[in-house]
């Protein structure tokens, strides 16, 4: 069983988990912001990606940022959390809007919970947090490797 577990915790497959769900998010993201429902006045990560650069960037730099935080966190979850199912991942999907709302959002200059723009960012950033936490969820249980159906 030990070797199983180490298997479904490896790198690689933490690495590619990340990948996938950072480019999934993304995905649904950048179709809701094309199709003019977002309410943010850009990206997350390249409002992010701006501010700590100090500069103004094309978008996929932003996209990089994104997906070094989202594949970050999916590592951190796959191969450290003791007990990973839907809730736990939930639970970190959760715990990171909350640190979006308190702590991002007022480093990019959208104040506490995005209220400085507008209070539609509250719910605006929900969403792709309970999408990650889904997708975190899902593909650490189903893709191959985790045969141990934590």
């Amino acid at each position: 069983m030990a070797a199983v577990e180490r298997h479904g915790r490896s790198w690689s497959r933490a690495v590619g988990i990340g990948i996938l769900v950072s480019i999934l998010t993304a995905v649904v993201m950048l179709a809701l912001t094309a199709a003019g429902m977002s309410p943010f006045p850009k990206p997350p990560s390249l409002a992010f990606a701006e501010t700590v650069l100090m500069r103004s960037l094309p978008l996929p730099v932003g996209l990089l940022f994104h997906t070094v935080y989202v594949t970050f966190w999916c590592v951190v979850y796959v191969r450290y959390f003791p007990k990973r199912d839907i809730w736990t991942a939930l639970l970190l999907a959760a715990a990171l809007w909350v640190i979006i709302l308190v702590a991002f959002f007022p480093i990019v200059g959208w104040g506490f919970a995005g209220l400085s723009v507008s209070p539609r960012l509250i719910v605006a950033s929900f969403v792709p947090h309970l999408l990650f936490g889904l997708l975190l969820w899902a593909s650490d249980k189903y893709l191959p490797g985790n045969m141990s159906g934590t």
